[in-house]
Order: structure tokens, then sequence, then C-alpha cells
């Protein structure tokens, strides 16, 4: 994701993503006020906040990480809802399998889906198993199974033993989300490599293919497929030539899944963030330079934290969205 947002974004894109956070945080604050017992004061995610300065804003220290990267060596540390986000049985007795879900928006809606009542895949890479570990252990304190499924999602074999592997361990799967990406900036086309445009493809289109059609002979009717797009689909950065192109195609991927599914009662939908602060923007995402004033640009004026876009990719995967499929929902921050 980039700090590179439309400058006049489709207005319906832009209000069903509102809306659709808005009832995600509304539903869940009521609940989780009446499950905690709590009052006088709302549960963190939803009391009244001006948002320009709920979360740390620019400028940041520049910073640069070797690809995958880390969590916990970014400074400030990404926000996934550890200690804020609540759940209210929303996805009780579900079981789902995230991509990327040790770190980032991955990892927010992994605490998320577990606090909301469902059992919780997680694929990363090898050198990922520390931050994998500890979202292992967030889901299990939230008294979820959690299942940890290290490999590489370019290897067409690979992708298949993941499904199947997620399907024996969880008993079954209801909730597919497709949210690894690869995104490496570059000045100019003649800086892309060969290999660097294969793994962009590989990573952000041929991964959700290969995924979601193992996937699909293990859901029913009711489950939800989500894909993690970009606001870059449609304002791309000239330093995002691959990576903005991989972001299209993963819009039209709920677009038209999404009408082929209907007649099975499955929803597919994409969720297309804007600048979010993640450890794909410091692993070679966005130039070095560039670090220090991400997400400024916006209207509110800062990156988004993982944890703000969590109760989207929860309300995508409840009930409460079975009217919402082929869309694609926004969150840029203005």
């Amino acid at each position: 994701m980039t700090e590179d947002t439309p400058q006049n974004p489709d207005r319906r894109r832009v209000i069903g993503g509102l809306a659709g956070g808005a009832t995600a945080l509304g539903l869940a604050g009521a609940a989780n006020a009446q499950q905690s017992g709590e009052t006088a004061e709302a549960p963190p995610l939803t009391r009244m906040r001006d948002p320009q300065t709920a979360y740390p804003q620019p400028p940041f220290e520049e910073q640069q990480q070797e690809w995958p990267g880390l969590t916990s060596e970014m400074n400030p540390v990404p926000d996934h809802g550890e200690e804020s986000y609540r759940g209210s049985n929303r996805l009780s007795g579900r079981r789902a399998l995230i991509t990327g879900g040790d770190s980032g928006i991955g990892r927010a809606a992994a605490i998320a889906f577990a606090r909301e009542g469902a059992d919780v895949a997680i694929n990363y890479l090898p050198a990922e198993e520390q931050d994998a570990q500890e979202v292992v252990a967030l889901i299990e304190k939230a008294g979820r199974r959690a299942v940890a499924i290290p490999g590489d999602i370019t290897d067409r074999d690979f992708c298949e033993q993941l499904v199947q592997r997620a399907v024996d361990e969880l008993g079954g799967l209801d909730i597919l989300v497709n949210n690894a990406g690869f995104q490496q900036s570059a000045a100019s086309i003649e800086d892309i490599s060969d290999e660097t445009f294969d793994q962009t493809m590989k990573t952000n289109v041929y991964a959700p293919f290969r995924i979601t059609k193992a996937a699909l002979p293990h859901l029913e009717a009711g489950a939800s497929i989500i894909i993690t797009a970009s606001v870059v689909a449609e304002q791309p950065p000239e330093n995002l030539f691959d990576y903005s192109q991989t972001k299209a195609a993963n819009g039209i991927y709920a677009q038209v899944l999404a009408k082929q599914l209907a007649s099975r009662g499955i929803r597919v939908n994409a969720v297309a963030p804007g600048p979010f602060w993640t450890p794909l923007q410091v692993v070679g995402g966005q130039p070095t330079e560039a670090i220090p004033e991400f997400g400024a640009t916006t209207a509110i004026g800062r990156p988004g934290q993982p944890v703000e876009i969590a109760p989207l990719y929860v309300l995508l995967a409840s009930g409460e969205s079975s009217y919402s499929t082929g869309q694609l929902f926004e969150a840029t921050g203005g």
C-alpha cells in the first residue's frame, strides 16, 4: 500500500468502505461494552477521539529492513489490536485461512477473527517465524485454535498443500483471506528485474488464483472470500509499476469471482487500503527517503494502523454483510 491516494475516488466505493467500517466498529462497540460490563467508557477502538491524533503521526525515522521484515523492528511498532481489539462472537465457530497473517493487515485480521470466535490458520514465510509465533499466542489466548503454516506461496504445489493442511487442522474452511503481497518501489520500469517482476506477479496474482482454486471444494454456502487489493489500483504512483498492476487484478478477481460463486452462496469482496504502517513499506515498498513522511498526504495526515482496518475484514467475513459481494471497500485516510 502506498501513500498515494486518489484525488477523486469513486464515490460509491468510498461510501461503501466508510459505511462498512462504521458498521463494524459500531456493532462491535455496543457488543463489546455489554460483554465486558463497561458502562461509562467505551472499548479502546470505539472511544470518541480525533482520528488525526489517535495513532502515531509523521515524521517517522528513516528506516529500512531486509525482505520480508519483522514487525518488532519497526519504529513505531504497528498496532494490530493486540491490546485494543475486543470481539463479540461475530465469527463464532468459523474457520479461517489468512495468507500473510504474521504481520500487518493479515495479523490484525487474524487477531480480530480469533477474538470474534474463529479458529485461524496463518501462512507466512519461514523468515517471519518470530512474528508468526506472536500471532499464534494471541489467537490461543483468545481461546481459539491457531495453525501456523510457513511456506512460499509463489510455489504452486505449496499453495495446494497450504489449503489442505488448513482444512485438515481446522476441520474445514469458511473464510479465505488472500492478503499476502509483495511490493518493491522502483523509479523506472528499467530498474525492475525480471526476477522482481516475476515475484510480484506470482505473489499477488498467481497465489490468490491457486489458493482460491484449491479452497473452493471445501467452501460451502455462507463462506466468504476476501482479497486485499489497494488504492493504487485506481491511482497508481509512478514508483509502483508492477505492484499497481497486480492490485488492479485483485479488484477484478473479486468482481468476476463474485459473479461465478453467487449461485453457490459464496461471497467475494476486495479491501483496498491506502497507506498503512506495515513491514511492506520498510522492506523496499517505499523509497527510504519517503518513510519519514509516509501517510502525511492523506486528509487525516498519517498512515493507518492495521487495527483500524481489521473491523472491515470482520464485517466482510461475517453474515452481517450477506448482501455485499463483488465489492471494493476502501480505507484510505481520505
